[in-house]
């Protein structure tokens, strides 16, 4: 017996090792996902002569920060990167609160028309956002929003999917054994909601915030349509650039490497979360 049992845990511990294959599919994924910021920082600190070139240089050049200086002389980069931290920021704010909010409530709450609520907010999804252009421009326009931020900010306040997603997690992250000692002791909903809702579906949170903050700085469509030209978030100002006649793909890359920092800080604080909350959801599976 006690042979046959070693002989089973060699078994399982060879087959949880993972191979060296492995290693060389995932070093492949990650070098393919890393080459193309890899590429964009290259012709950003180089010149547009580098394009032309049969076989263009792997080593980056000394130009970079005089085309980042560029960026900022050309369009107005700073108010730009200002614009999409604020507008970003909120949004991701409101968004995870509103949905953890909503989740709580159609995942653990018993009220009239539950169901039929929730199914009308997730059906919502399939509507293209493209419809609802004009009519919202007119509306911001009426309520006298139009060119400022907060015609970019309130529109998107809450989500149809942030709801679906945080409804959806906390349905299996809360037990309702919780919830009904929290009643036991005296607490109110809100405070249900804020002390034990809350810290139960925090990597669900963080990866919400972390897709809401990417949608929210690389939305274009409607920033385009509703600020003035003097007013931009970074991808409108990022347009501004190859707009011309004669595209400096050195001056473009610059800013697009400049605006994609902001994402990646984001995804560095969010990390540990997001890792936990897809390691969580791989167990329960």
């Amino acid at each position: 017996m006690t042979t046959l049992q070693s002989g089973l845990r060699k078994s399982v511990a060879t087959l949880g090792k993972p191979r060296k294959a492995t290693y060389v599919v995932l070093a492949i994924f990650v070098l393919g996902s890393l080459f193309p910021f890899y590429w964009s920082f290259l012709v950003a600190s180089r010149d547009n002569a580098m394009l032309g070139q049969r076989i263009p240089p792997f080593l980056p050049g000394g130009n970079f920060f005089a085309n980042a200086a560029r960026v900022f002389d050309t369009v107005p980069f700073w108010k730009a990167l200002a614009n999409s931290v604020i507008v970003s920021g909120t949004v991701t704010l409101t968004t995870v609160l509103f949905s953890s909010l909503a989740g709580f409530a159609f995942a653990k709450l018993r009220f009239r028309g539950r169901n039929g609520l929730f199914v009308f907010i997730v059906v919502t999804l399939a509507v293209p956002t493209q419809l609802g252009i004009i009519p919202l421009f007119i509306a911001m326009s009426e309520l006298g929003w139009a060119g400022s931020l907060t015609a970019v900010i309130v529109p998107n306040l809450v989500t149809a999917f942030g709801v679906f997603w945080m409804r959806q997690y906390t349905v299996d992250a809360l037990p309702y054994e919780l919830i009904e000692a929290a009643r036991v002791d005296g607490c109110s909903m809100i405070r249900i909601f804020w002390n034990v809702c809350l810290p139960a579906v925090r990597p669900a949170a963080a990866i919400l915030a972390m897709f809401t903050f990417m949608m929210s700085w690389n939305d274009f469509l409607w920033p385009l349509v509703v600020l003035d030209a003097g007013n931009p978030t970074v991808q409108v100002a990022l347009e501004k650039l190859q707009s011309g006649y004669y595209v400096d793909y050195s001056l473009v890359l610059a800013g697009t490497t400049l605006a994609t920092i902001p994402i990646l800080i984001v995804f560095v604080l969010l990390g540990r979360q997001i890792v936990a909350g897809i390691m969580q959801g791989a167990v329960k599976g």
